[in-house]
């Protein structure tokens, strides 16, 4: 290690910080507004039944809720709570970090020299998201895969003969989180409490999905964005900056001959570069400007596998899905998702590139 290599890692690592933040800070104040002027509930009544169809559209859903790999989970878990398909939801989980308006400017941004990049990371987004949804549907009922506060939250219709209440009212079990302004300690749909729960970002941002902003004041709407936004930044700008700084470090520090060995196997590149995508875990909104800094050195297919697969499965995606799902639905949507990954790109490397 000498100064010429530290100095040529710091510039790196600052040149992908400096490029990378503007879209990071957009994708948050953009998906943090769409919030507020979308309502979900409506959007579930739209929602097509036929399996293959509710997957594919519930994966097109993020072109209206941009939102990245931390964003997605409080938002399917929304859905699912509101009585969204099976379909829907996981093609959204999956695929919104990627088919959204933010993620393919970026791209495009980063790859401009490389349309194909863009195009192909899109399609093959929506294509595994869509059938990933589409085998779910097979399972009749998700709730033994569900955690059992989400399974509670799911309205759930009453017997029978307990349909209907005094005046002919249906009656549905419904979790208190849909109910308007029990967001907030204590507060009821009629009464405002000025004191927030103590949550983290993924909680955060399921209050703001959850919360029914009709009728309060824009300085309330604003006081909750502003702090999603915060929060949000605090944690994701984290791990910006953690990323970039793998990527300056793996490109001055690594020897040359081992990148090139391993990325130039149109096997072994597309691995490392779908465990690298785990690992690191960045945000959907920049990481292709992570992964191009490796573009010099490593096959086409394997930087599509770590654009298409860390969306939707990687390390802090993981710990937010399991506030939805349990373990054993969590493996089987990352052993799903990596085996369509790693196809799809081989194919890449081995008849297109």
């Amino acid at each position: 290690m000498n100064l010429n290599q530290l100095n040529s890692a710091f510039t790196l690592f600052l040149s992908l910080l400096v490029e990378a933040m503007p879209f990071l800070l957009l994708g948050i104040l953009f998906s943090g507004l769409l919030l507020f002027f979308i309502d979900e509930r409506k959007l579930v009544r739209w929602m097509p039944k036929n399996p293959f169809l509710g997957a594919l559209t519930g994966s097109c859903v993020g072109f209206l809720f941009p939102v990245c790999e931390c964003g997605n989970v409080p938002v399917a878990r929304r859905l699912l709570m509101q009585g969204a398909p099976t379909p829907v939801a996981i093609g959204f989980l999956l695929a919104a970090p990627t088919i959204n308006p933010i993620v393919f400017w970026a791209t495009w941004t980063a790859f401009r020299d490389q349309p194909e990049i863009v195009f192909m990371r899109v399609g093959f987004s929506l294509a595994i998201a869509t059938i990933i949804g589409w085998v779910f549907s097979a399972q009749a009922d998700l709730r033994p895969l569900l955690q059992p506060a989400v399974v509670r939250a799911i309205p759930v219709k009453a017997e029978r003969g307990e349909r209907r209440g005094e005046r002919g009212q249906s009656k549905t079990s419904t979790s208190p989180l849909l109910q308007a302004g029990t967001y907030f300690l204590g507060q009821s749909s009629q009464a405002f409490s000025p004191q927030p729960l103590q949550i983290d970002g993924a909680e955060l941002q399921a209050r703001m999905m959850g919360a029914n902003t009709a009728g309060k004041p824009l300085s309330h709407k604003l006081m909750l964005l502003l702090e999603n936004t915060v929060q949000e930044l605090r944690e994701l700008g984290g791990v910006l900056v953690l990323g970039s700084a793998i990527a300056a470090i793996v490109q001055v520090f690594v020897p040359r001959d081992v990148i090139l060995n391993l990325g130039q196997s149109p096997v072994t590149s597309i691995l490392a570069m779908m465990l690298l995508a785990a690992v690191v875990s960045i945000c959907s909104t920049v990481d292709s400007f992570f992964a191009l800094s490796f573009a010099s050195t490593f096959t086409s297919g394997s930087l599509l596998a770590f654009l298409v697969f860390g969306p939707m499965i990687d390390l802090k995606g993981i710990g937010l899905m399991l506030s939805i799902f349990k373990a054993r639905a969590i493996f089987y949507l990352f052993a799903l998702a990596a085996l369509m990954t790693f196809l799809f790109t081989l194919i890449v490397n081995l008849y297109i590139s």
